[in-house]
């Protein structure tokens, strides 16, 4: 009796590693990684091969114009710029590989401490842009549905066509001038760490989220509610839930809501790729020690290392692996056939 309970003992741990090793989400989340390497091979070279194309000695830029040829080609030879393209690549991707992602040609830092130090300020921002868009739009956008063409939906109309006409950058400028300037509710530039002051930490990113997700709160709104309004309208499984006296209220949020989210989801990945341009013009705006001013410092100075660190984090990160998982925590039926 005691050696069958000390084996069944023993059993339980590889039994449970097991189920785990068997989950469909971790299989689907195996099978998405594999697929996003020759993604993420793209990117990188496409990227190497913008960079590699602007005009421009990349020498002579980091130097200036005062330098002589002779310094010029030193500084070639030292940063290994006059081999050709494809070694200096093959270089770069073989560093990848082994965790590095390379030094910086202007100030010969490390582009993982330089990213590791500012692509916090980053996330966090978006994050901030990206939840309270997506959770505003997500109420109004149930709101405007529950009565097509009503005050809810009228409203929804207003706002949205007045995110989609301002620019992010003007809209910064105004945010600005009325909010720090006028009332000084926030600081106009600056940033202040979470760990320093949690509630001076939302301040100083108050302003740029909001330049940044209200246009996307627009987009999301509109998009979610003909959406929501089309499931309401015309899904048999609407029909038979109205049939079965389910409230209008329950089958809005619990059945009609869930499946509108795919297409938001779609839009949210293709958002994230584009918000690296936002996010270059917003942070210098508000003085925020992220990765918009290097990137555009360093597309200046034709740095590629922190180019193609900024752009791969990005795709791995945000782009091509995450948005996958959601559909499938989303729809379990995904998760049902990626295990098959």
């Amino acid at each position: 009796m005691a050696v069958a309970a000390e084996s069944g003992e023993a059993g339980a741990p590889a039994a449970l590693g097991r189920r785990v090793l068997r989950s469909p989400t971790l299989r689907l989340a195996g099978r998405r990684l594999l697929a996003v390497i020759p993604v993420l091979w793209g990117v990188t070279f496409l990227t190497y091969v913008v960079m590699n194309l602007l005009p421009g000695d990349t020498a002579q830029v980091l130097l200036g114009a005062n330098a002589t040829p002779a310094q010029v080609h030193q500084l070639e030879i030292r940063l290994h710029l006059n081999e050709p393209f494809w070694v200096r690549y093959g270089g770069w991707l073989g560093g990848v590989l082994h965790g590095n992602l390379g030094t910086s040609l202007a100030s010969g830092e490390n582009v993982t401490t330089i990213l590791g130090q500012r692509l916090p300020v980053t996330a966090e921002l978006l994050i901030y842009a990206f939840v309270g868009s997506i959770v505003l739009a997500v109420l109004l956008a149930v709101l405007a549905a529950r009565r097509p063409n009503g005050v809810a939906d009228r409203f929804s109309v207003v706002i949205s066509m007045t995110g989609l006409s301002v620019a992010p950058y003007v809209l910064a400028v105004v945010l600005v001038y009325v909010f720090a300037v006028k009332l000084q509710w926030f600081p106009a530039i600056g940033y202040t760490s979470l760990t320093a002051s949690p509630l001076e930490n939302i301040r100083s990113l108050t302003l740029p989220a909001i330049a940044i997700g209200f246009p996307l709160f627009a987009v999301y709104t509109r998009l979610l509610r003909a959406d929501i309004v089309e499931q309401m309208q015309r899904e048999d499984y609407i029909v038979t839930a109205r049939a079965k006296g389910v409230p209008s209220w329950h089958i809005l949020v619990r059945h009609a809501l869930p499946n509108s989210m795919f297409g938001l989801i779609t839009l949210v990945a293709l958002n994230l790729g584009a918000l690296v341009g936002a996010v270059a013009i917003i942070e210098p705006i508000f003085s925020l020690p992220g990765v918009g001013a290097i990137l555009i410092s360093s597309i200046t100075n034709h740095d590629v290392p922190i180019v193609e660190g900024v752009v791969l984090v990005f795709a791995v990160v945000m782009v091509t692996f995450v948005v996958d998982l959601a559909y499938a925590l989303i729809n379990p039926r995904l998760r049902a056939t990626g295990s098959s």
